[in-house]
């Protein structure tokens, strides 16, 4: 039985993710912002179906903006083996039509709120030589498109926090691997924020126009039975990375419709490898205890 901190677990993943990995007899510790208020039938459904199907589930008030949050929240737990960043959501629409705020929270939400949390969590890991970190990042991460750009930039960072810090701890013990879902049937796509300045996105007609034509192609790919959109194949991305050794899990797991980009991930692996031999760190990607 793993420790398992999973945070933005109102919807999603997240929320998948909790339910079977304690399915799988995990004790699990499900975060999520706002338990006794917009959040709160999320946290009673999670908190139920623990106590019907007899399952190790505690939902924790988690802001991953919030340092004060996200230390208190930590302080209280116990043993963590595992940590799932899946906390993020998306801002969409012309760069140019984006406030500097805008683009801070993105980055806020979706690169320093992972450092927060793992940065609170890590401390109990290198107590225990032991632990590991899946960074939730996407093909977003790997690609640029019209009318993502803000987006983009905060999982292209995440890709490049997530693989120095895979450097980093691998000597302490500690696993850090990235999972790259592509476009999957959840909430997501909904809950895009958009950029405050209308009047300048309206100067970008192309730019709608391709979103709401790439919108229609994944709204397809959604009623398509024979596509790989269930949210479940991300949750058993997860699965399959906890249950594998130390010294053998990938840095990348691209998982879904990939729009080709898993040829990135096979082409970039041996100049990574490469690099890691010219730096004379190739002992630290990822921890070699079996």
């Amino acid at each position: 039985m793993k420790h398992i901190l999973i945070t933005g677990c109102s919807s999603g993943f997240g929320l998948m993710a909790a339910k079977h990995l304690a399915k799988k007899g995990h004790h699990v510790y499900a975060s999520m912002r706002n338990v006794n208020g917009k959040n709160a039938d999320k946290a009673l459904e999670l908190s139920d179906y623990s106590n019907s199907n007899n399952l190790n589930i505690d939902v924790v008030e988690i802001d991953v903006t919030s340092d004060e949050s996200v230390n208190k929240a930590v302080s209280q737990l116990g043993k963590v083996d595992v940590l799932i960043n899946n906390a993020g959501r998306g801002y969409g629409g012309p760069i140019e039509s984006f406030s500097s705020k805008q683009f801070m929270d993105q980055l806020d939400l979706n690169i320093v709120g992972t450092f927060r949390v793992a940065k609170a969590v890590l401390p109990k890991m290198r107590a225990q030589n032991d632990g590991l970190i899946i960074q939730i990042s996407s093909i977003a991460g790997r690609c640029c498109s019209p009318g993502s750009g803000v987006y983009h930039a905060s999982k292209w960072g995440l890709e490049g926090l997530s693989e120095s810090m895979r450097y980093e701890l691998a000597p302490l013990g500690i696993d850090v691997v990235m999972v790259q879902p592509g476009p999957f049937a959840t909430d997501f796509f909904n809950t895009v924020i958009p950029s405050e300045n209308e009047d300048i996105a309206k100067a970008y007609q192309h730019v709608a126009e391709f979103s709401e034509g790439f919108g229609s192609q994944v709204q397809a790919a959604f009623e398509d039975s024979n596509a790989p959109t269930d949210p479940m194949h991300v949750v058993q991305a997860f699965d399959d990375l906890i249950e594998m050794p130390h010294g053998s899990r990938p840095i990348r797991t691209m998982v879904g419709l990939d729009f080709g980009l898993q040829a990135i991930n096979e082409v970039t692996e041996p100049i990574r490898q490469n690099l890691l031999e010219v730096f004379e760190i190739t002992d630290w990607d990822g921890p070699k205890r079996m």
